[in-house]
């Protein structure tokens, strides 16, 4: 008979809620998550974990072992905050000065410390679970994830699959998403500094704009995407950031954009990687201006294996019901360094609705919060994954 897990893991949700609210309180930036993992540690040892700090930098690796099965399975949730100033006026809003938890690591950290005290006190599977709470996932490029691979996370904590999750607004809470194959998208961040000749506002004809220059080519990369990629392929092209001048009469000698760019396979990364340069670089000149382009190759695309993800849909089928499952839920284009772990070995990412509606806000929000009616949810799911990944007899 399947274990009551929803039920069993029920009174643990107001503990489940201060430990994720105390981690909302005092969020860390990337590779600074001491503290979290401080918590994570003392916590996996009181439960009986064998416990490795230093992973990577601040990650932490916890493992349990039992029954005599030699399968292994391995969930990560990730521990970092945002340079970001909290605008939520919660009682338990950020007490750092621009630094919050606003993408819902202190939830994806609290739903598996649940997971990790139930598992630890039941039991109820056969062979080696290893728990990767892992900093740095919003690093960008240098990431958390891959200086743990680096660190030999899976020599050392070796698995069979991995499996990780992320919160997802704009769905209601409890719905759970997959998608085989690509899920979410490749990202690179792309510098590009345009060089001019600085001058008088009153006399431009002595200058090189680089402002002009780089107001062009602003203009003419959205035809990397418009104009040079398949049309049924997906690829972004965003100028996120755009500096130059400090007054009104003064043409500065530089301008700087910072670009993300993003697709769901490397060729149209590649794509449009050579686009952006070659744009750049003849905008630029047809101004008189040089531009100088640096690529910062970010995550890869994110591909879910198949086996897996049907095995992770039918555990959230078998706890919620298919009618708060969606197996084919379409692609994503934010990006997630768990795809480094998924070159690696097999696994699955999925996505836990966050809520829809008033008063949801997306990611990266100074005004979104992790929904705590999730926490048990969240638990419970990575329970019976691990139950049911770590079968001793069948069912």
């Amino acid at each position: 008979m399947t274990p009551s897990v929803l039920q069993d893991l029920q009174p643990l949700a107001a503990w489940l809620r201060d430990i994720r609210q105390d981690l909302h309180r005092y969020p860390e930036l990337a590779f600074q998550e001491r503290r979290t993992a401080d918590i994570v540690s003392r916590l996996l040892r009181e439960w009986g974990y064998e416990v490795t700090s230093g992973v990577g930098g601040t990650g932490v690796v916890g493992t349990l072992k039992a029954g005599a099965g030699t399968k292994r399975v391995a969930l990560r949730a990730d521990m970092d905050a945002l340079p970001m100033q909290e605008n939520t006026g919660l009682p338990y809003a950020s007490q750092h000065a621009g630094v919050m938890h606003a993408c819902g690591h202190d939830g994806h950290t609290a739903m598996l410390l649940g997971a990790a005290r139930y598992l630890a006190a039941t039991r109820r599977f056969d062979g080696t679970l290893h728990l990767y709470f892992q900093p740095a996932e919003e690093a960008g490029h240098d990431s958390g994830a891959a200086r743990m691979i680096a660190d030999g996370l899976f020599s050392r904590f070796p698995c069979d699959a991995v499996f990780g999750l992320h919160n997802h607004p704009g769905e209601p809470v409890g719905k759970f998403l997959f998608r085989k194959g690509a899920f979410m998208s490749a990202s690179d961040k792309i510098v590009i500094t345009v060089h001019g000749r600085g001058g008088h506002a009153a006399r431009p004809h002595l200058a090189v704009d680089p402002i002009v220059a780089a107001s062009s080519i602003v203009l003419a990369l959205q035809t990397a995407v418009s104009r040079n990629m398949d049309p049924i392929q997906t690829g972004i092209v965003t100028v996120g950031a755009f500096h130059g001048g400090i007054a009104n009469n003064v043409i500065p000698d530089s301008a700087r954009m910072e670009l993300s760019v993003r697709a769901f396979d490397a060729a149209t990364q590649e794509l449009l990687r050579e686009r952006v340069r070659a744009i750049a670089r003849s905008q630029a000149e047809s101004y008189g201006a040089r531009a100088d382009v640096e690529i910062l190759q970010g995550y890869p695309v994110l591909i879910n294996t198949d086996p897996e993800t049907e095995f992770a849909a039918d555990v959230a089928r078998e706890l919620f019901g298919a009618s708060n499952v969606d197996a084919d839920y379409r692609p994503v284009t934010a990006s997630e360094d768990f795809a480094y772990m998924l070159q690696e070995r097999p696994g699955c990412f999925l996505r836990l609705g966050n809520g829809a509606g008033a008063g949801s806000f997306p990611v990266h929000h100074s005004q979104y919060d992790f929904n705590d009616n999730n926490l048990v949810l969240g638990a419970a799911y990575w329970s019976r994954l691990v139950e049911r990944f770590l079968t001793a007899t069948p069912e």
